[in-house]
């Protein structure tokens, strides 16, 4: 897969609105005198980062810049953080918007797909690059079918689906009441069903067969 690299405006990222993070009373003030540091985020939740950004659409070969945009936010406004809620349900509320703006920009530049005659042909490497290659494919339809759903669903359902989170879990990851976060999933589960038999049917037609 062709490889894009973007160049980063920190302007141009850090004025992304953060989501309101409700009502819930400030933490008590020796509490929030333990400083957070920018350097202990990023090692503390750069996997989660990684993951969600991945799951929310964005694209292999854009994860790692995404990943920087949501820390150069972070670095931006950590100093305004207030522990209103979770610190990783604030750090999620950026990766939704990164994600939608890394999004927004990956329909003006489509990339293809490594065309399986151009990877390596070693032998010793045949049955791995087979598995490789057939991974990635795997890896395409589910992006194509979670592609077709809303970022709002497609947040609850990666990570009902994939990340295994509970439902409580989700409420408080994307500060939205439990009620929405079932609908949401409901809604998610009839769009994915709906997305992979037309894919599969499609897929049936192109390759002739039954």
């Amino acid at each position: 897969m062709a490889v894009t690299t973007t160049t980063h405006s920190r302007d141009a990222v850090t004025h992304l609105a953060i989501p309101s993070l409700g009502s819930t009373p400030p933490m008590a003030a020796e509490d929030a005198a333990a400083e957070l540091r920018v350097e202990d985020v990023y090692r503390e939740h750069f996997g989660f980062v990684w993951r969600s950004l991945r799951h929310l659409g964005v694209a292999e070969s854009d994860v790692e810049d995404g990943v920087q945009d949501v820390f150069v936010v972070v670095h931006a406004k950590l100093g305004t953080f207030e522990h209103r809620a979770q610190l990783t349900t604030w750090i999620y509320g950026i990766c939704i918007h990164v994600a939608q703006a890394r999004r927004r920009r990956a329909h003006m530049r489509r990339e293809l797909p490594t065309d399986p005659q151009d990877m390596p042909v070693d032998e010793a490497e045949g049955v791995r690059a087979d598995d490789a290659y057939e991974r990635r494919e795997a890896e395409d339809m589910l992006d194509a079918i979670l592609d077709t759903l809303p970022i709002e669903q497609r947040a609850v359902f990666t990570l009902f689906e994939l990340e295994g989170r509970t439902c409580e879990e989700i409420a408080q990851l994307c500060a939205i009441p439990i009620g929405t976060v079932y609908s949401r999933l409901r809604l998610a589960r009839e769009a994915f069903k709906r997305a992979s038999a037309r894919l599969e049917a499609r897929e049936r037609f192109e390759g002739g067969g039954p």
